[in-house]
């Protein structure tokens, strides 16, 4: 099931974008332009329609989120009874990234969780 649609956070790299649950799954995507077809759907239906996930194993038993300063640089911070991890959820401008990384995401100072992708 999607989540509501205040629990959504954008990135974009200025030719698409991606709406981000604060479960850590990516429920919105057109790619490569807005006017592509969306190849994650599952805002509008069921994670059946397309979606992608990171998140911890087990029980969450909270979220934050925030975007760097000046940036839409999504930083997710999981805690689970075992401990926490940050995802950092962004799309780098295309021509600028170097490895042609179209869409990144990372774990940073996690404790104590395992995750699923």
């Amino acid at each position: 099931m999607s989540c509501l649609i205040e629990d959504y956070g954008l990135i974009g790299d200025c030719e698409t974008a991606a709406l981000v649950g604060r479960n850590g799954s990516i429920d919105w995507l057109c790619w490569p332009a807005f006017d592509s077809d969306a190849c994650f759907a599952a805002l509008l239906g069921t994670e059946k329609h397309g979606r992608w996930q990171i998140a911890p194993v087990g029980e969450i038993t909270g979220t934050s989120r925030r975007y760097w300063d000046n940036t839409l640089i999504l930083e997710t911070r999981f805690e689970t009874a075992d401990g926490a991890v940050d995802l950092i959820d962004f799309m780098p401008p295309r021509g600028n990234a170097s490895d042609g990384c179209d869409w990144c995401a990372a774990f940073a100072g996690g404790s104590g969780c395992t995750c699923n992708w």
